[in-house]
């Protein structure tokens, strides 16, 4: 169990330890040799101002936002949410100036885009230098999964055959794109805007796919934007967020108002329009880079290691199959298809706490009191709400002209361990969009 966690987390002051399935054409040392060493912002993976300030063990102040001050200061309680960071309260850094205190980019897109908004600074305290192992959400799948299995008796047998049918659906659907991605991982080359459109048309039957999308297409923006904002932020140690953060909301209508991936699916010709929209010099590039790093990434997310990419298949396989052969995938389809049930609003502290239970005890053990977003160290870090050997205090703030914050008065709140009551159900999918649910209902029949 403990196994699952450290493959879920990366640090990048370190060679690549994660066992990966065999054929694949480069490893992860290969395409962490790549991307530090060939993209104009590279040394930033290794080095930055975040990782520096984590190895340091000095104290780290940290940025928070919340609508919700008024019940902090009533309760005196601070409650951690899931996401990328499973249970943590999620926070930009903060750097100790003359000045004040200056936000990371992140923190200031935040500021900026989010006026109503109020900023907290909160200084942690830890105990010793803090390994710089960040968690990647893409790599949980064979975690949600195993929540699934422990807690599947909370769902009716009814809900149980929904999702079967839901999850084998989409599968079918998908499984030649995912299996041209395999191939394209194992060595086969398939013409990019073709990949592209392939992509864009799975996106709707496995969801999880619009997040890889979105993460190789950030990764891309951050890693090779030579602009002068982004040339300003690397002096100071950061990746620039802003680019994503364009680039999500010109992909999808109505990302401002839910912050869905599922529906990131752009298709060749529109993502080429996307990335010159934000950066013209990267266009050219963009496809062919999606396509070797995506199908990269699908191998390593989806198949478990002891698989072979060059002759595994998703077509015309059951469930138990993939439950052992793919956990990756299968988990990350469950944890997104469980949101449509009627249900999941009553069950979703159920399956989540479980998990952040499971995260606090790992980032306890290895000395995590703010663990980070470790798809890329850009500045999503959070608060461990129960790790016992480090102080931390909290105070309102505010921003000055200069555009430092500096703080105003002191919260008396302490963390819990619980999670925010809150939960958003994801865009309505058509299952009919996907295979009609008497089909999927005959397919999930032949497969017993």
């Amino acid at each position: 169990m403990r196994a699952e966690w450290e493959h879920a987390h990366t640090d990048y002051t370190r060679p690549a330890q994660r066992r990966i399935p065999a054929s694949l054409t480069d490893s992860e040392s290969d395409w962490r040799h790549y991307l530090e060493s060939s993209t104009p912002n590279g040394q930033l993976i290794r080095r930055n101002a975040m990782t520096e300030a984590l190895l340091s063990g000095k104290p780290m102040y940290l940025l928070h936002t919340t609508k919700h001050i008024d019940a902090i200061r009533t309760s005196r309680q601070l409650h951690v949410s899931t996401g990328c960071l499973v249970g943590a309260l999620y926070c930009s850094p903060l750097t100790s100036q003359p000045e004040g205190l200056r936000p990371h980019n992140l923190g200031a897109y935040l500021m900026r885009t989010k006026p109503s908004i109020t900023p907290m600074i909160f200084e942690v305290i830890p105990d010793a230098p803090i390994r710089p192992k960040g968690i990647d959400y893409l790599h949980l799948g064979p975690i949600h999964l195993r929540t699934y299995l422990r807690y599947q008796s909370f769902l009716t047998p009814a809900e149980n055959h929904q999702l079967n049918c839901a999850v084998l659906a989409g599968l079918h659907a998908a499984a030649p794109f995912l299996d041209l991605a395999l191939h394209n991982a194992a060595g086969n080359a398939t013409p990019a805007p073709e990949f592209i459109d392939q992509l864009a048309a799975a996106v709707p039957a496995v969801p999880f796919l619009g997040y890889l999308y979105f993460e190789v297409l950030s990764e891309y923006l951050m890693l090779h934007s030579t602009a002068p904002e982004t040339k300003a932020y690397a002096q100071a140690g950061e990746l620039n967020n802003w680019l994503y953060k364009r680039l999500a909301f010109a992909a999808v209508d109505g990302m401002d108002q839910l912050f869905d991936l599922t529906r990131f699916n752009p298709r060749h010709q529109r993502l080429v329009q996307l990335i010159e929209g934000i950066e013209p010099a990267l266009a050219p590039g963009v496809a062919e880079y999606v396509r070797r790093r995506l199908s990269h990434l699908c191998a390593l997310t989806t198949l478990h290691p002891s698989q072979d990419a060059a002759s595994f298949t998703f077509q015309g396989s059951d469930l138990g199959t993939l439950q052992k052969a793919a956990p990756g995938l299968m988990g990350q389809m469950i944890f997104r298809e469980i949101r449509y049930l009627p249900r999941y609003p009553q069950l979703y502290h159920c399956f989540e706490k479980a998990k952040a239970l499971k995260a606090w005890d790992y980032w306890n053990h290895e000395g995590i009191p703010t663990p980070f977003n470790g798809i890329l160290p850009k500045g999503e870090i959070g608060i461990n709400p129960v790790y016992p050997r480090s102080e931390v205090r909290a105070w309102t703030a505010e921003l000055n002209r200069k555009g430092y914050l500096y703080p105003v008065e002191e919260v008396a709140a302490n963390f819990t361990p619980h999670l925010a009551s809150w939960w958003a159900p994801p865009f309505r999918r058509k299952l009919s969009n996907v295979i009609d649910n008497s089909r999927a209902e005959t397919f999930l029949k032949v497969q017993h």
